[in-house]
């Protein structure tokens, strides 16, 4: 062998070792190779300010089983990794660390800024890089994207000039979610809906002319300083007259008209609603069909502006308690009723998002997304589990134009210049040298620049080389499966569907596997709020990247969230360890002989039994990952591995070992040729360990990433055998429990009696019951009639063991009566506490409660107890 295993597994160090080994042979690299299928994954690109957390962590664990498993099927298998820039979360980072230096961004400038982002880039971008490595993750490096990379930037250009060119980008005053602490617009599926408590206000608004009033209720009163009419449903009876009137506005005493507009709802709150036009989206709809002034009354930082009277240079919180405080003293304020409601937040800051109108940059959204919603509809595009189709419609269908221009520096800045000369607008890939309306050469570029959603719209074909026609393109487009967590089905997946079929004319992925958040031990969503993050890195520094990678993936099921624990991250290393323990026990009945990974030609019954069932989990769990059942997977692999191959091929295996003869020249054969089959199948999953182990076993090939998959074969299908060893196994291990129960030491050996009609199959597995099961003995026979025996019944076969060789019975007796005595007393002092009232009722409930499972578990143990006496005496 090529070198011996340490007597313990040590991840710390084993992994790096692996990792370098695996850059340096280049298995990672994928490349155009008409000879073979190509299978392809793009990275969910990390934001350049990231540090790896267990969501990245669960997303990469994925996405590495699945392209290790493909590449060891043959496929031509490209995972492209990268990074996304991050305009909001990088801009304020950049922000944070000036503000110490007593700078802001003006006072350095555009260029400076930019040039400070891209030292912090170079700084901190590949921190996250580095701790996907320590995962094991098995990206082609050599393919590593930035979304500011040059090829991303060009591609960026390009699909933003043929948008604008095709009028599905537009410039225009519109109403847009602005986040006063990020200084910038958001779009709709940034903002994050929590609830909260808040109140309605009931207000008068009196009629202009003296005749009456008109009450409403709000949950922004500071946002009145801004409405230009009251609307009423055209068909409220109770509103008719009204319509055309003016009311005059409370504290300011504007006029503004009543209106009349079916987006009001008659039988909710009183059926009138203030319209606030700069300030609501479904107001500034309602004002562009009546033709309402827009008033915006709160600046960049949502503090009231020039247009807020005396209110002005009031946060928006102090406006609206000096504003309430006002519509009291006025008589305006008719009562305030708490409530609990949605309340839009920024998914970065946390601050509460500000509607406002707003002169930004906007995708036409609905001749986009029909086509990417036909191509679901018509299963082109699979999205796993199918309950997010549901989602992925309601959102599609309902789309809004998407904004995005961002009022920040660090991104892709806007395309488009303005001619100071005749205010023409320039779209174009490169800087125009003068206006081609008016040739004037007074021109300057858009400030914004785009969203950094619009950039990771393009990932799966500008990373490929888009808008040039590479031969990277052609092969790896399509790509196969995108992985990620749900709560991204807006921001990206659907944007690169749509972005995708308009650009490429084909879809971005076949299959979108959607996974679940990765909670705490209570179930509760990791947050830095709450403290209850857990550090990966952390976690493989203590039980190695395989623990974790196994932790994360064992129950996963798409789409559904998982508990994380430290007693599954104990179990998983317990596993580790026991694949390696198991190697280890190999190699001492193989080191010193000359033994070949093939089997033999001649199989004994254990040994078809086990090529038998490790060709059906092969088969499974094949199947399984072509269908993304990973947990499952990796579940019926643990029970192969620790049940069948551990607990009892390898126990089974011994006798002949020990043999030293022709017959363990077979099992050793059929132990490396499994052990190293099952290696292969634990590849994908646990890839540290496995390559270690596989490197010192007989194999072929450098790298045990590198070779093939194992495949179902019919030709290693033994059922007969399976169903022969089940009973032999069945009967062990019913023997083996029955003696527990009567606490029957291993050295106390007894004769076995096996009745049953599969008599050829027990004689076969004689030796197996006389080993595992400590008979002294194995007789089979069609029946037997054995007085005083104790009788074990499985579904194939009726044991009997006389008594007299289990157990001393006159000693065992006195044993069981000795303890169910002092069960009895135990039972006897929890009842009277229980009987006593001064107990019950003045002791915590948990007491008591505790009291009565204890009495509970003390009453089963002498019913036990009872019960074996009874068969003794029987």
């Amino acid at each position: 062998m090529s070198k011996e295993l340490a007597k313990a597994y040590e991840p710390r160090e084993v992994e790096d070792r692996i990792y370098d080994f695996w850059l340096q042979g280049g298995y990672f690299h994928a490349e155009v190779d008409p000879e073979k299928k190509p299978y392809t994954i793009v990275i969910p690109p990390p934001n350049i300010t990231g540090q790896l957390h267990m969501g990245h962590a669960l997303d990469e664990t994925i996405q590495d089983i699945l392209i290790r498993f493909k590449r060891m099927q043959g496929y031509s298998a490209l995972w492209l990794p990268g990074t996304d820039h991050a305009s909001i979360a990088t801009e304020a980072k950049i922000v944070e660390a000036m503000k110490k230096e007593g700078l802001t961004k003006e006072d350095v400038g555009r260029e400076g800024f930019l040039e400070r982002a891209w030292d912090w880039k170079a700084k901190f971008g590949g921190r996250i890089v580095e701790q996907l490595k320590k995962l094991g993750s098995s990206c082609d490096w050599e393919r590593e994207r930035f979304t500011l990379d040059e090829g991303c930037s060009e591609a960026v250009k390009e699909v933003f000039v043929r948008l604008y060119e095709k009028g599905l980008i537009y410039r225009g005053e519109r109403i847009i979610n602005w986040c006063p602490h990020c200084k910038t617009s958001i779009s709709d599926a940034e903002v994050e809906f929590d609830e909260h408590d808040g109140n309605f206000w009931h207000l008068r608004y009196p009629l202009t002319d003296g005749t009456g009033e008109l009450r409403l209720a709000t949950t922004r009163p500071e946002t009145l300083l801004g409405d230009t009419a009251v609307a009423v449903h055209p068909d409220d009876e109770r509103y008719k007259a009204y319509v055309g009137k003016t009311v005059t506005l409370p504290l300011v005493g504007r006029e503004i008209p009543v209106v009349a507009d079916e987006y009001v709802e008659m039988d909710f709150g009183t059926g009138v609603v203030k319209i606030t036009p700069a300030h609501d989206p479904n107001d500034f709809e309602v004002g562009l069909r009546h033709n309402l002034p827009v008033i915006n009354v709160m600046d960049e930082g949502a503090v009231i502006n020039e247009n807020g009277g005396k209110y002005q240079g009031m946060t928006r919180e102090e406006a609206r308690k000096a504003i309430v405080k006002d519509l009291d003293e006025g008589g305006y304020l008719v009562k305030v009723e708490p409530i609990k409601h949605n309340v839009g937040s920024c998914y970065r800051c946390g601050t509460v998002v500000e509607p406002r109108v707003s002169k930004q940059w906007f995708v036409k959204m609905e001749p986009l997304a029909k086509p990417a919603i036909d191509v679901v509809r018509e299963g082109k595009i699979r999205l796993i589990p199918e309950r997010m189709e549901k989602i992925y419609y309601n959102w599609m269908e309902n789309i809004k134009d998407w904004c995005i221009s961002r009022q920040l520096w660090w991104g892709h800045r806007i395309p488009a210049w303005y001619c100071e000369d005749c205010g023409e607008t320039i779209v174009a890939k490169e800087t125009p040298e003068k206006c081609p309306k008016c040739g004037g050469s007074h021109l300057h570029q858009d400030e914004d620049t785009l969203d950094t959603w619009f950039s990771s719209a393009l990932w799966p074909f500008s990373t490929l080389g888009w808008p040039e026609k590479t031969p990277e393109l052609s092969y790896f487009y399509p790509t196969d499966t995108l992985v990620t967590g749900y709560d991204i089905i807006f921001f990206w997946v659907a944007r690169m569907i749509f972005s995708g079929l308009e650009h490429m004319g084909d879809i971005p992925f076949k299959t979108v596997f959607f996974h679940g958040l990765v909670r705490d031990a209570q179930g509760r969503k990791m947050s830095k709020s709450l403290g209850n993050g857990i550090d990966p890195i952390e976690v493989i520094e203590k039980y190695g990247a395989d623990a974790l990678r196994f932790t994360l993936v064992t129950g996963n099921s798409p789409g559904n969230d998982m508990r994380f624990t430290e007693e599954k991250l104990e179990s998983s290393r317990n596993f580790a360890n026991k694949i390696w323990n198991a190697a280890r026990f190999i190699h001492m009945n193989i080191d010193g002989f000359d033994v070949k990974n093939e089997l033999p030609e001649s199989l004994t019954l254990e040994d078809q039994w086990i090529v038998s069932a490790l060709n059906t989990v092969t088969k499974e769990v094949t199947e399984n990952l072509e269908k993304y059942e990973l947990g499952i997977a990796v579940q019926k692999l643990y029970d192969f591995i620790w049940d069948q191959f551990c607990d009892w091929y390898i126990e089974l295996a011994k006798t002949r070992l020990m043999a030293k003869d022709e017959t363990s020249v077979g099992a050793r054969q059929v132990l490396v040729w499994t052990f190293t089959s099952i290696l292969k199948l634990m590849h994908p999953f646990m890839p540290y360990i496995t390559e270690e182990i596989w490197q010192t076993m007989p194999h072929e090939g450098e790298a045990l990433m590198a070779a093939d998959y194992p495949k179902y074969n019919e030709k290693y299908a033994y059922p007969q055998a399976e169903a022969e060893m089940h009973r032999i196994m069945e009967a062990i291990r019913a023997i083996r429990n029955r003696r527990a129960e009567m606490n029957v030491p291993p050295s106390r050996r007894a004769k076995v009696y096996v009745a049953s009609s599969f008599k050829e199959t027990f004689r076969k597995g004689a030796q197996f019951v006389a080993r595992l099961a400590y008979a002294s003995e194995v007789e089979v026979g069609e029946a037997f009639s054995i007085p005083g025996a104790v009788t074990i019944v499985t579904a194939d076969a009726k044991v009997y063991i006389p008594m007299d060789e289990l157990v001393d019975k006159e000693a065992e007796l006195k044993r069981l009566n000795k303890e169910l005595e002092t069960a009895q007393k135990q039972l006897d002092q929890v009842n009277a506490k229980l009987n006593n009232p001064g107990f019950t009722g003045k002791a915590p409930a948990n007491v008591v409660e505790g009291a009565r499972q204890n009495a509970q578990k003390l009453e089963d143990k002498i019913k036990m107890i009872a019960s074996s006496i009874e068969a003794l005496n029987g």
